[in-house]
């Protein structure tokens, strides 16, 4: 068995100038250095790209990178953030930002397309998701073809180790175990659970009327849920974390990128829909989210709350060894996309996949809109030639951040394309009509939810920067909107599902009990 990884490259590793050479796979549930190692083996090479699931993944590691290196050492590319210094020699992106063309030195705020051939290294985290039927298949191509100059490395669960095994014949493998014990901790109500716990639902209203109860019965809790922005989620968290409350109540959202002091995982609930239907959590998903209880050399517990039946005693079992069944299939959709006509870049999405067990991607996001948009007689009328045709396909993958996908994305998209076709950019007035209807702070939770939605919308188009005649202006003003939308909210949840001053009563108890520790 070959030794483990150090954090530091190899000195071999530097002399070996083939692309591909050196893909290492690092396997492991959560809590066992994976990121930290790529981290630290990628700042050991002159320059080295990380691709994440989240933008709030990257933009952690950005911070860390930036705090350790300084921040002309250090750049952020997602779809809604790009923070390209001249001087920059390590990125920090989202899986679907990764530039997958060009050089390290070609790195411009004015270029829209970047690339990664140059880095001398480069990683994917998470890449167990290439068998996520949503996102899956831009995972399977960066495991297909991102790669760096002297080290890849690719990271995730073990659950993906026998198709990356397949995939990846020539790849070096190692499993790392948990640094601390995860174990099941039975079922307790919610007003007897410990000090420190997270209480996990699928759905807004049910993470509410937790939120509410928790508020009324033990002083409140802060909330995290996918819908908030990275800005928002920071705030709830550093509540948490700061022990302002003692409870968090979230979607599983918590179950990837968030690094917490939990002692306590409780699942008040076994169901979640998954984009297409309601089903029970697989043991697997489950582990993911009961794994941030204790962390680093922390030993943390799991359990159930009220209205939430026991795990069987297998699932049990094979979350606390870590032991889950592989992933079957990854998914997959064509790099080689060909702009002549609608009907040939159609084609092309629809090209079969290379190996058995990767399925095609039949119904992604983007190309449904790509459908859709087609279809309109207004948008026809517009597709001339080939540069139409990709102008088209960049469009039609603008996220719909609401997650609605219904006429109003479809008519935003559509207004956006015949603006861009007709006159090669947007207009001044459209955009800053857009950002000032946004920019108000009146509403509820959900209101306020939703604007923030739209706004991230607007972040990613602003990001293209050949699609605004002042691109950095725009975002800037985009990002303060964000930024204010995102303060009110915080502000909101707070004032709904804290109990300020029993809250403060708390931490008070708290510190004169350490001061009493102490003495």
């Amino acid at each position: 068995m070959p030794a483990p990884l150090s954090s530091a490259p190899h000195r071999a590793a530097r002399n070996v100038h083939a692309a591909g050479a050196g893909v290492t796979v690092v396997l492991g549930p959560t809590n066992t250095g994976k990121t930290h190692l790529a981290l630290e083996r990628m700042t050991g090479y002159s320059s080295g790209m990380i691709g994440f699931p989240l933008r709030l993944l990257a933009r952690e590691n950005y911070d860390r990178l930036v705090a350790r290196l300084g921040a002309s050492k250090v750049g952020l590319i997602t779809g809604e953030e790009r923070i390209l210094p001249a001087s920059a020699r390590y990125l920090c992106c989202t899986v679907e930002s990764m530039p997958m063309e060009g050089g390290v030195d070609a790195l411009s705020i004015g270029h829209g397309d970047i690339a990664n051939r140059g880095f001398e290294f480069i990683a994917v985290d998470e890449v167990q998701l290439a068998g996520d039927r949503e996102r899956g298949h831009v995972f399977t191509d960066r495991i297909l073809h991102a790669r760096g100059l002297f080290e890849t490395m690719f990271m995730g669960a073990e659950t993906a180790g026998p198709l990356l095994r397949a995939m990846l014949p020539e790849a070096r493998f190692e499993t790392r175990r948990r640094l601390s014990q995860l174990s099941y901790a039975g079922s307790k109500k919610l007003t007897r659970l410990p000090r420190r716990s997270a209480i996990v639902a699928f759905g807004v209203a049910d993470v509410y009327q937790i939120a509410e109860f928790v508020r009324r019965q033990r002083g409140g809790a802060a909330v995290v849920m996918g819908r908030l922005s990275p800005r928002t989620r920071n705030a709830q968290v550093e509540l948490y974390q700061n022990g302002d409350v003692d409870f968090l109540v979230a979607t599983d959202a918590i179950g990837m990128g968030l690094n917490l002091d939990l002692n306590h995982v409780a699942l008040a609930a076994d169901m979640k829909f998954d984009g297409r239907q309601t089903r029970r959590l697989t043991a697997a998903e489950t582990a993911q989210i009961a794994g941030r209880a204790g962390r680093h050399t922390n030993d943390g517990t799991f359990g159930v709350t009220d209205g939430c039946e026991a795990p069987e005693e297998e699932m049990i079992e094979a979350i606390e060894q870590h032991k889950f069944p592989p992933l079957r299939n990854f998914w997959w959709r064509s790099r080689n996309l060909d702009f002549s006509s609608i009907s040939m870049l159609q084609e092309s999405l629809e090209a079969p996949p290379p190996l058995p067990f990767l399925f095609r991607k039949a119904d992604a996001l983007d190309h449904r809109a790509l459908i859709t948009l087609a279809e309109r007689n207004d948008v026809q009328g517009m597709l001339g030639d080939a540069a139409k045709v990709r102008l088209l396909w960049d469009v039609a993958c603008i996220p719909d951040f609401r997650q609605s996908l219904n006429d109003d994305h479809y008519d935003l998209l559509a207004g956006l394309f015949m603006s861009l076709a007709r006159d090669g950019q947007l207009g001044n007035d459209m955009v800053a009509r857009a950002m000032d209807q946004l920019n108000r702070l009146d509403g509820d939770i959900d209101t306020l939810m939703t604007r923030l939605a739209y706004i991230r919308t607007w972040t990613y188009v602003t990001h293209r920067v050949d699609w605004t005649d002042n691109p950095a202006q725009w975002q800037d003003r985009a990002r303060s909107v964000e930024d204010r939308l995102s303060d009110s909210l915080h502000e909101r949840l707070s004032e709904r599902f804290i109990d300020r001053r029993a809250a403060h009563l708390s931490r008070k108890l708290k510190e004169t009990k350490n001061l009493m520790a102490s003495v």
